[in-house]
């Protein structure tokens, strides 16, 4: 897909893997709408970012576990921007606890933003790719999906999810051309692995990752731009991880 002139909607496209892929996919000629929940910092200093690259980008408020958000945001991005062509969803975060101790509410929240968005805004934007012939759908999924995270139970099993949501999208609008794939980060340096403990740290570093490094957003992002590019890709699960997916303990 050529990037040049499209329109493209991240999902927590205003920090973090969002903002890292909304960057990239602006540096390829996309116009993009960031989707968040707060109009802070982060989010103008990206918008800002993307205007500076003659790049047209607005950000839409909305909250991605509610269901209305997720359709509205679409309406709005296409009344700013035009139709879109891109739809990258990287909203979310962490939910702790184990099967004993997780609360019904963080259960369902979890479904609701990682799952049942994902239901939602594709509902949303697939009409104008099917009319257009074309489209490019990015879901962030986590090595947690693939490999579990002792007490993060909800957050295994929605991650888990969006490979599966992947390969079912992909299939059922490949005649469409419309192509969904999936990518699946590791520890990456974001805000999200801000809490986590020296000792976890190092365990990570010392022995679990194989390059002995975090990740960047950045490097995500790359992969994310490149798969959206390239239009012989789809149904796919990429990890990028510094091989962390590669190892037992």
């Amino acid at each position: 897909m050529n990037l040049s002139g499209k329109v493209a909607l991240v999902t927590g496209g205003t920090r973090g893997i969002g903002a890292a892929a909304a960057v990239g996919l602006a540096r390829e000629g996309a116009d993009v709408a960031l989707i968040g929940r707060h109009l802070d910092q982060n989010a103008t200093a990206t918008r800002d970012l993307i205007l500076s690259m003659g790049r047209r980008c607005e950000v839409v408020l909305a909250d991605c576990g509610i269901p209305a958000d997720n359709t509205r945001c679409v309406r709005e991005t296409e009344a700013r921007l035009g139709p879109v062509d891109v739809l990258v969803h990287s909203g979310g975060g962490p939910v702790n606890g184990g099967l004993m101790d997780l609360t019904e509410e963080a259960w369902a929240s979890a479904f609701d933003v990682h799952v049942h968005a994902i239901f939602h805004l594709c509902r949303a934007v697939i009409p104008s790719m099917r009319a257009k012939k074309e489209g490019a759908i990015m879901l962030v999924s986590s090595t947690a999906g693939i490999r579990g995270v002792i007490t993060h139970v909800a957050y295994q099993v929605v991650k888990g999810a969006l490979p599966q949501f992947a390969r079912a999208l992909a299939r059922e609008f490949a005649n469409d051309n419309i192509r969904v794939n999936c990518v699946a980060p590791g520890v990456i340096r974001t805000a999200f692995h801000a809490s986590m403990s020296e000792a976890q740290r190092r365990l990570n570093l010392d022995h679990r990752i194989p390059l002995h490094r975090e990740g960047t957003p950045e490097q995500v992002a790359d992969l994310i731009v490149m798969a959206i590019k390239n239009d012989y890709i789809t149904g796919q699960t990429m990890t990028v991880d510094g091989g962390l997916t590669m190892r037992i303990a």
